[in-house]
């Protein structure tokens, strides 16, 4: 581009086309806006990510807290076994009853649950970004005035009277004599 109008453009396409190649108001250091959009487009939004159905713990948040199978709870040491049949159907019961109970609890609580979470840890990072950080920088901006205080009281007032003190303690000697 030169700068120039050419014979086939109109004067507002000339502009349209000058902002785009050097940028605009809002990013006027931006001179090579067309791949913005692809720029844009390839940005992953935290909300529209998709969830992991098979591993649903890819941070291994409870690997020991709630692995509970049926050998961790029921087990019959050697010489008191009961008959194979009892033994199958109280493990297929244990299973199947822990399966369909946290699948209704988390249909019926988890839901909810979520919902109360998602508000806490909301207003648990709002006032941690709008409260916390503030006080707590406020708090060291304070302190770091009145060490700057307490330095130079120490350094005007202390300091001289120490050094004098031990200047005049400096010549004292102690012996000690043992008498038999």
């Amino acid at each position: 581009m030169t700068g120039e109008l050419k014979d086939d453009e109109t004067e507002e396409e000339f502009l349209h086309s000058f902002i785009r190649k050097q940028g605009n108001i809002y990013k006027p250091n931006n001179k090579d806006m067309e791949n913005e959009s692809l720029n844009e487009k390839a940005m992953e939004d935290v909300h529209t990510k998709e969830i992991d159905l098979v591993n649903r713990d890819p941070k291994h948040i409870n690997d020991d807290v709630v692995k509970v199978d049926f050998e961790d709870i029921i087990a019959e040491p050697a010489g008191t076994y009961s008959f194979d049949g009892v033994w199958k159907a109280s493990f297929t019961t244990f299973t199947v009853t822990k399966y369909w109970c946290y699948r209704l609890l988390t249909a019926l609580v988890g839901i909810p649950l979520a919902l109360i979470w998602g508000i806490f840890f909301a207003i648990l990072s709002f006032v941690h970004i709008w409260a916390v950080v503030p006080c707590v920088k406020s708090y060291l901006i304070e302190t770091h005035c009145i060490s700057r205080v307490y330095s130079i009281f120490v350094h005007t007032f202390c300091d001289p009277l120490f050094e004098a003190m031990g200047k005049c303690f400096s010549n004292i000697q102690l012996r000690t004599i043992k008498e038999v």
